[in-house]
């Protein structure tokens, strides 16, 4: 088995005609699987896993509150499985922190490309620099705190995303498909408008709308005083 793809999955599944022969795929493809019935025995369970595939019609909590507690617990891949098929669905758990959203039914080899596609994006930004530092801008991308001169910004966690993915390369016109195939997912098929929401929201949080400029026909470029010529 490859070293890019996670050992030990998670699966958060209370509907055994589902989890069984799901646990069994995977176990096939070459992964650990760890099943789970329930939202809290997730939380319990979520030491040494790796990634975690969570339905969110869990009995005991909802799943999109699961996907909330387990992002403040740990920064592991989490892909939401789910028969709920509306962007508003999709969008609200991207938002809090879920990495992809496959939607039920769907086949396991679909499935297993998408785990090893989320587990590559992960395994890279584990390699990348713990902190961005953007002239008076500072994104810790270790413990997701985002300061200006010391100063704490409260951001959500897709605006976390946005704002490291810009400070990745400071100055630099990104196009908006690679900003949603990267800060969302690459089969994003959400509204475009997406992106501008979490743009404006940003240039307000950061109290410099100026930082996050909109280059016409491309995407946006994070340009703080440190950039500018």
């Amino acid at each position: 088995m490859c070293d890019c793809i996670p050992v030990r999955i998670l699966v958060v599944e209370d509907d055994k005609s589902i989890a069984e022969p799901l646990v069994a795929g995977l176990e096939r493809n070459g992964f650990e699987a760890v099943h789970v019935a329930t939202g809290r025995s997730a939380l319990a369970a979520i030491s040494g896993i790796d990634l975690v595939l969570l339905d969110l019609g869990l009995p005991d909590l909802d799943g999109a509150e699961v996907c909330r507690r387990l992002r403040d617990l740990s920064s592991v891949p989490i892909i939401v499985v789910s028969a709920r098929s509306e962007e508003v669905d999709r969008v609200l758990l991207l938002e809090m922190g879920a990495d992809d959203y496959v939607v039920k039914p769907f086949g396991l080899r679909e499935l297993i490309a998408r785990i090893r596609a989320v587990s590559r994006r992960s395994a890279s930004s584990d390699n990348t620099p713990q902190q961005l530092i953007s002239g008076d801008l500072t994104v810790d991308l270790r413990t997701h705190e985002v300061t200006i001169n010391g100063d704490s910004v409260d951001l959500t966690p897709k605006e976390f995303d946005l704002l490291a993915y810009l400070a990745s390369d400071p100055g630099a016109a990104l196009t908006r498909r690679n900003i949603l195939e990267e800060v969302w997912d690459a089969n994003w098929y959400g509204s475009a408008k997406t992106l501008d929401v979490h743009v404006a929201s940003l240039r307000k949080k950061l109290g410099h709308p100026e930082w996050i400029q909109a280059v016409r026909g491309v995407g946006f470029r994070l340009v703080t005083d440190a950039e500018k010529p």
